[in-house]
């Protein structure tokens, strides 16, 4: 993991001048900004590390005004503090991600990192605790105990702490119902990169919790994403990069960043039939709901 925080610019090739290794080119900008909701800064590439300031002054020359900087572990947690004192275009989440949680807790370290994680959290512009939740495709077996430990663990921090919840759901989405129901939520909770189907998307908007949409609804497997925006409550629609990850079509392959989301947002508009600003205005009030003001 890089945590440089200098700013370094973006290649739109690769070393070899292909153009198929590098960043992709910058969409068309947003009529109306929006926030990316879930980013790692920190993640390394393999074309460049690309500083903060640097990210976000190429995301903002397309209409992204902000976006939230997620820890996974103690070291990106603690990166993301860094972060958000660095520029004020950042809010942060911190947390011990579900398929980290039992190595932690192999090593006798999970108390101690969620005592951590709970004292970072305190920093007035982390504005979530996540991103935490589980995982049945990374994570089985004996890790299974501590991971849903570990996630009723960050339950109670953002509850206390009045913190939105971001939750990372990977092939568990009764498991993730059930637990939530059992602890009782936040007044705030995001499903990062929503991977439901239609069922989960109906108890999200019963429940009031937000659908983060990422560049894997631009996917052509992702009928199942495409069905879900359709049934899911406007008020309650985010959209994300989840970069350097799920970069959205026709650019799957390549690095992602924030700078891509315009391309998410437009292919929301035309499979909702919305008019591209009206949208963009929903999903930049509905993130001002999730998280506050980044001002």
């Amino acid at each position: 993991m890089c945590n440089s925080l200098t700013p370094q610019p973006y290649r739109a090739t690769g070393s070899d001048g292909s153009g198929k290794q590098g960043y992709p080119p910058a969409p068309e900008p947003l009529p109306v900004p929006v926030m990316d909701n879930h980013t790692h800064l920190d993640f390394p590439t393999k074309d460049v590390q690309v500083g903060v300031g640097a990210a976000l002054d190429a995301a903002e020359a397309v209409g992204v005004r902000g976006a939230v900087q997620v820890g996974t572990d103690l070291e990106s947690s603690r990166f993301t503090v860094r972060a958000v004192d660095l520029d004020s275009r950042l809010l942060g989440a911190v947390a011990i991600h579900p398929n980290d949680a039992p190595e932690y807790a192999r090593r006798g370290e999970l108390e101690a990192a969620l005592r951590e994680i709970e004292d970072l959290a305190a920093h007035p512009r982390i504005r979530a605790i996540g991103e935490t939740g589980l995982d049945f495709f990374r994570t089985e077996g004996e890790g299974l105990a501590p991971q849903r430990y570990s996630f009723r663990r960050h339950i109670d921090i953002a509850k206390r702490l009045d913190l939105t919840l971001q939750i990372h759901d990977r092939d568990a989405h009764d498991d993730v119902v059930q637990v939530l129901r059992e602890e009782g939520t936040p007044d705030r909770v995001v499903f990062h990169c929503y991977s439901g189907g239609e069922d989960l998307a109906r108890i999200c908007n019963r429940e009031g919790w937000f659908m983060s949409f990422a560049g894997a609804l631009t996917f052509k497997n992702a009928e199942g994403l495409r069905a879900s925006l359709a049934v899911a409550d406007p008020a309650l629609v985010l959209v994300e990069t989840d970069s350097p990850f799920l970069t959205p079509h026709p650019h799957r392959g390549r690095p992602n960043a924030s700078y891509m989301v315009p391309y998410t947002v437009r292919a929301m508009a035309e499979l909702t039939n919305s008019d591209l600003a009206r949208l963009c205005t929903q999903i930049s009030e509905n993130t001002l709901r999730a998280y506050g003001s980044w001002d």
